[in-house]
């Protein structure tokens, strides 16, 4: 029988990624998978923010983009970073809110949220692919938790 490896360190760098088709439902099956996958790494601090973020930022690309999407969740001690990227070029512009306004509210969102965050255009490669990637990231801000909690979850 071989054995599991022990689980990463807390401060060990680690990377999931996850792609999604051009559907209502993907936005949720991407929130969904994000709070596993920080409330298993002892991030539970993190999570709402971040879902917040993820959603806004999925919904566009399901809403805006031609095709499928992927999201990538990446942990560089002590900073989260999660990027979303989609098959349309365009950058989001940034909006003043308004009441006036149905939508238009996810970069004004990044901004008061995220840490950090930006985005590149990606241009038109040999294959007629392109698209772009807007990314945020959310700095943990508490002492390590202990082994129990992080396996627990």
């Amino acid at each position: 029988m071989t054995a599991f490896p022990p689980p990463l360190l807390f401060t060990e760098p680690w990377e999931y990624e996850l792609r999604f088709p051009r559907d209502p439902r993907g936005p949720g099956i991407v929130r969904a998978t994000l709070r596993a996958v920080l409330t298993a790494h002892g991030l539970r601090e993190l999570v709402e923010r971040a879902a917040l973020l993820t959603s806004e930022l999925t919904t566009n690309s399901v809403r805006y983009s031609s095709n499928c999407a992927s999201v990538r969740l990446r942990w560089m001690h002590p900073v989260l970073r999660v990027s979303v990227s989609d098959t349309n070029p365009e950058l989001p512009e940034p909006l003043k809110p308004s009441t006036e306004l149905d939508g238009g509210r996810g970069l004004f969102i990044l901004d008061v949220l995220a840490d950090r965050w930006g985005g590149c255009a990606m241009g038109e490669e040999p294959f007629g692919l392109a698209g772009k990637t807007v990314w945020f990231e959310l700095a943990w801000g508490g002492p390590p938790p202990t082994p129990m909690t992080a396996l627990a979850a």
